[in-house]
């Protein structure tokens, strides 16, 4: 059973998968259906469906299965190819990250925030960072299992006339909607293990486009735990026509260089992580769009559901001062944090690599026309980032840089209340014009759990 996907679920479709082959007899529906009614059945496959059905109910860790997410994530990965990491590849990325940390001596106050280096296939990605990215989408994931389960509570009629003549028979010979509340408890953990194939999906998509452990500016591996994907820097390197040595260098020094941001600066991480949570639970569930998807589902076809309602359409953000607070504070601290990536990497490959500014803009296009983290909030947590706020924010820190030097640059991390604004983004050249000599003295040693909500924060808006 290890080799097939889970119950109802497999990994995304590509271009001819649902083409016809000889002998296919396709996934497995709820009760041994074969991907419609009329394709025959054997026992084996039907007492597999049972099984597996019951393994989703026996979930027993919360409201969304993220087991059965990490497992479609695994397979996702491996549908596509996941070679091992050779030891020559191990080797040629433990000495892009020492001498890339090396180089940042030059260009930073930070010290070096690395422990461990590794190189990682996409599957060994997937272990390191699965743990960040179910607490990340946890709440919105949540939020989508309460609504499946509320459909239980809606009248009939509401659905429309649209809705599939058999569940319509299925629904009255139980009394309607109101004689499903007893199977409540079952409908929940079907509604979590759609939601967690859905979101191992995307996590596993995703694995085939990283080059690194923190490639969508967060902290998602191990801390202290420096990481590159050498199939991720091949395929980032690909069509540049620069030498892949240069590529892994460059990658290797934004690498080491969110280490040592995330390893100096003790509130950050929290700071980031704590600000895509709270942007997340305010995220509430399109129920108009649910009740479109009803009348397109089979109940043949378990992941006709999962397909009705793909797409970040189905979560909408709240309109509500706290939640415009709450994107403006994620919003500015992801800018925050790749400005001034983006402008400590180029000095220190400046003279040393040959291609740098090519590079540097590679990954500038990566970002404005929807690379990996773009299309991950977007998807995972219904944000999207805003390419322009990067781009302000790296010219903030570079003006920073030229007119008080690295270290005053630098000391702006000593606390949130010092960091620019969203209103800085705006105008970053009135705040290099208008910062006076660092004064923290005011300032109280204790770190709010998720820093920037007090007025005058980087969240502030």
């Amino acid at each position: 059973m290890a080799d097939r996907p889970p119950f109802g679920f497999g990994p995304p479709g590509r271009p001819g998968d649902d083409e016809p082959k000889p002998g296919d007899q396709g996934p497995l529906g709820p009760f041994g259906g074969a991907g419609g009614a009329d394709v025959p059945v054997g026992p084996n496959q039907f007492a597999d469906a049972l099984r597996q059905f019951a393994d989703l109910l026996s979930y027993s860790g919360g409201p969304v299965n993220w087991e059965l997410a990490k497992n479609l994530a695994r397979q996702t990965i491996a549908a596509k190819g996941d070679p091992s990491v050779l030891a020559n590849e191990r080797a040629a990325v433990t000495e892009a990250i020492r001498l890339a940390d090396l180089w940042l001596d030059d260009v930073t106050e930070f010290p070096s925030g690395i422990r461990k280096i590794e190189a990682w296939s996409q599957s060994e990605w997937l272990e390191a960072t699965f743990p960040v990215w179910s607490s990340l989408c946890e709440p919105i994931a949540v939020k989508g299992v309460d609504a499946m389960s509320s459909m239980l509570n809606i009248d009939p009629s509401q659905l429309g006339e649209d809705l599939p003549e058999e569940m319509r028979a299925a629904l009255g010979s139980l009394g309607g909607l109101g004689g499903l509340a007893g199977l409540t408890p079952m409908l929940r953990q079907l509604g979590g293990a759609m939601i967690g194939g859905q979101t191992g999906a995307a996590v596993g998509e995703l694995a085939g486009e990283m080059v690194s452990s923190t490639d969508i500016g967060l902290p998602l591996g191990p801390e202290g735990t420096a990481a590159l994907l050498p199939a991720g820097v091949s395929a980032f390197g690909a069509g540049l026509s620069v030498d892949i040595g240069e590529v892994r260098l460059f990658l290797a020094l934004r690498e080491a260089a969110h280490h040592r941001l995330f390893g100096h600066v003790p509130w950050l991480r929290q700071h980031l992580l704590g600000a895509v949570e709270a942007y997340a639970s305010g995220i509430t569930v399109d129920m108009s769009r649910l009740r479109e998807a009803m009348p397109d589902i089979d109940i043949n076809n378990p992941e006709a559901l999962r397909e009705a309602l793909a797409g970040e359409t189905l979560f909408r953000p709240e309109d509500t001062p706290q939640q415009k607070a709450a994107l403006a504070r994620l919003e500015t601290a992801l800018a925050l944090v790749e400005g001034w990536v983006a402008t400590v990497v180029p000095a220190a490959a400046g003279h040393r690599l040959t291609h740098a500014d090519a590079l540097a803009e590679a990954i500038r296009r990566r970002r404005a026309t929807g690379g990996p983290a773009e299309r991950t909030f977007a998807t995972l947590v219904g944000l999207e980032l805003r390419p322009r706020m990067l781009r302000e924010a790296a010219v903030l820190w570079a003006g920073l840089t030229a007119a008080r030097g690295a270290q005053e640059r630098d000391a702006l991390w000593d606390h949130p209340d010092l960091l620019p604004t969203a209103a800085d983004l705006d105008n970053p050249d009135a705040f290099v014009r208008g910062q006076d000599e660092l004064d923290i003295s005011g300032l109280t040693g204790d770190q709010p759990d998720v820093p920037g909500e007090q007025e005058g924060g980087p969240g502030s808006a």
